[in-house]
């Protein structure tokens, strides 16, 4: 009975120990051969544009109109601020165009006087000249006269004095015609700077319209929300990040291969993708990109292999890689992956 009894142990251990040896030559025959066909790694991890939303004008926060981790589409309104103290700086700026408009349009119109009065100037100069030639005239046959004695000196004199005072407006009618002409121009540099100044005015009104629309904070782009760390009535300052917000139409895999394994890879080469956290689920995607320098070269402290405590060091290549499936929805940034690359 014993000898019967050791002969089926045996040949039941003889049958595990071959279905184990069977089993490990498959798995591993099946290792060499995909090692021999793919480049794999599993320093890999799924990467989105994860972006932070910040506030461009400050104040107390009114309303909030969304929850943690949220999806929303692209304009949709996350945050409104107290826009009161916006409000009231537009219409301050408002106030202050029209100002500069109204005194445009008084000084348009004393351009408009002052224009009309080198008419009154010019006629005032004709009628001056007019008598200044009748009593230069006048006084020419006084003189005349005052030889052949048919006019006395007094009677001269008398003609002499009206020469002069016709002779004085004259002179003072052209001087008022350059005083109008030099007020115009002055008139007109004001007119200038004016125009300057409203538009000055019209940019300021333009800035406050546009911080007014910056206490409404919306989303830039269809994406996932993060975490809500802002509560209703509290106060942020411009350029303060408020949430974040994660691009769900822009994701892809970024492998840290080794560089003995980049020999043969090429951009548009097919990738699968395996994620830890789906099960017998593969995705596919290709190559994009692949750096111009290893992955230590980018960090903050490079290495100094000049120091003569040189120590050989597999280093690895970031391979940029797109996914080609449109069903990723579920994938989200920070998976870690198994990138397989078919040689």
């Amino acid at each position: 009975m014993k000898t019967q009894s050791g002969k089926k142990f045996n040949l039941l251990f003889n049958g595990v120990v071959i279905v184990i040896i069977a089993v490990t030559a498959f798995f591993f025959i099946k290792y060499m051969v995909h090692s021999g066909n793919y480049e794999e790694t599993n320093d890999a991890q799924v990467e989105a544009y994860i972006n932070p939303i910040s506030a461009r004008v400050g104040g107390y926060i009114k309303s909030i109109n969304f929850e943690e981790h949220q999806l929303v589409k692209q304009g949709d309104t996350l945050i409104v601020i107290d826009n009161r103290e916006y409000l009231t700086k537009v219409m301050e700026a408002q106030a202050a165009l029209e100002d500069a408009q109204a005194r445009l349009i008084v000084l348009n119109a004393q351009i408009r006087t002052a224009q009309t009065g080198t008419y009154v100037n010019k006629d005032m100069i004709d009628a001056a000249k007019a008598k200044f030639t009748e009593k230069q005239q006048d006084l020419k046959r006084y003189k005349n006269l005052l030889k052949e004695e048919a006019a006395t000196l007094q009677e001269f004199e008398q003609m002499q004095a009206k020469y002069d005072v016709a002779q004085s407006e004259y002179n003072a009618a052209g001087n008022s015609l350059k005083t109008t002409h030099s007020k115009i121009e002055e008139l007109q540099a004001n007119h200038a700077l004016l125009e300057a100044e409203i538009k000055q005015k019209t940019a300021q009104l333009e800035f406050a319209k546009i911080n007014l629309q910056y206490t409404i904070i919306t989303a830039p782009y269809s994406g996932r929300l993060g975490r809500k760390t802002i509560q209703e009535g509290q106060q942020i300052q411009s350029g303060q990040s408020l949430v974040p917000i994660i691009n769900e139409n822009h994701k892809w895999v970024t492998a840290n291969f080794k560089e003995t394994q980049i020999e043969g890879m090429r951009e548009g080469q097919q990738v699968d993708i395996a994620i830890d956290g789906f099960d017998d689920k593969t995705y596919h995607g290709t190559i994009e990109a692949i750096a111009g320098s290893t992955g230590s070269k980018f960090s903050l402290l490079p290495a100094d292999n000049s120091t003569g405590n040189f120590v050989k060091i597999t280093q690895r290549i970031p391979v940029k890689i797109k996914f080609t499936d449109t069903d990723i929805a579920n994938v989200k940034a920070g998976m870690n992956v198994i990138v397989s690359v078919k040689k």
